[in-house]
């Protein structure tokens, strides 16, 4: 890895997260819906997720120690997203209720595994900068944000950044102050679609390479889903396979990468190579497609090295 963890292992928490939770109300179908039509859903049921949260289950599931920063809604959904990070064992002493109803993401997926996303949040339960805490951001060795509320994660990572804490930024979709975040950052990681569109190139490894070159973090990568990663390190490409697994359902599994980088970079000590840290992502990514929900089918760390040392790769 080009950088380093930082603090040490005698920190309150391994990683520390800022950014978002949902309640995700799943739709499975037999068929994507065409325009004007009506289908028979197959199932339907309310599971927690968000970016920021889902990737911190997956460290804590992992063996890591997490800890939350963000808001819940007031009612019965809020305080069911709350109650499945606590159950899960993430920190939720700098959190807070916000007098709102809880975000929700309304999720169709199809008997092939695909999903299509359609999103609601309320501004009242975005972070300001005032809500982050210098003594929060700074008591773990890796700090994660998501792109939600750019200005929150601008001041959080600023704060990791004169503490020596590496910064880790999910990033998937264009938006107002994006140039301030991802300068603000140590590692990108990005959908497989967020690097041309940003930049405006064509091609991946070129749009990656733009983005390396204009923000310098130490390492910047896409999610490419059964396929892998593909990321920039000083200045050269290094793809890394994918697992085969069966799919049953892909909400999430950019978010479990995440949390999966971050484990695996904690996991692998104190000079890690980048392609052991993103195959062990690229292994958490895989398996939390089992099941239904972004969640649900998050792995334990025997599962991930069973996977990691005898799984088949998909390139």
């Amino acid at each position: 890895m080009p950088i380093g963890l930082g603090g040490t292992a005698t920190a309150p928490f391994d990683v520390i997260g800022v950014g978002v939770n949902t309640v995700d109300l799943l739709a499975v179908v037999g068929d994507y819906p065409a325009p004007d039509s009506k289908h028979q859903l197959r199932s339907y049921t309310e599971l927690p997720g968000g970016e920021t949260a889902t990737a911190l289950t997956a460290c804590a599931r992992l063996g890591w120690r997490t800890r939350y920063v963000g808001r819940f809604g007031h009612d019965d959904r809020g305080r069911a997203a709350l109650a499945a990070l606590e159950c899960a064992g993430v920190d939720l002493s700098a959190c807070d209720i916000a007098p709102a109803a809880q975000p929700v993401s309304v999720i169709l997926v199809d008997t092939l595994g695909r999903r299509t996303v359609l999103w609601s949040r309320d501004s009242s339960l975005n972070l300001v900068t005032a809500n982050i805490a210098r003594e929060v951001v700074t008591s773990g060795r890796i700090l994660l944000v998501d792109a939600h509320q750019p200005d929150a994660a601008v001041h959080a990572a600023r704060y990791a950044r004169s503490a020596g804490i590496p910064s880790v930024l999910d990033i998937d979709a264009t938006g107002l102050g994006q140039d301030t975040l991802l300068g603000a950052i140590d590692i990108i990681v990005t959908s497989a679609t967020f690097p041309e569109a940003f930049t405006g190139k064509r091609g991946l490894g070129a749009a990656l390479s733009d983005l390396a070159r204009r923000f310098q973090p130490g390492l910047v990568c896409a999610t490419l889903g059964r396929q892998g990663s593909l990321a920039i390190v000083n200045g050269e490409e290094t793809r890394t396979a994918g697992f085969e697994v069966p799919v049953v359902d892909s909400t999430g599994a950019g978010d479990a990468f995440r949390g999966g980088f971050i484990a695996g970079w904690l996991a692998a000590g104190s000079t890690p190579s980048v392609d052991t840290v993103l195959t062990y992502a690229n292994a958490v990514g895989a398996l939390s497609c089992r099941r239904l929900g972004a969640r649900s089918g998050l792995p334990t760390r025997d599962e991930v090295e069973r996977l990691v040392s005898g799984g088949r790769r998909t390139m």
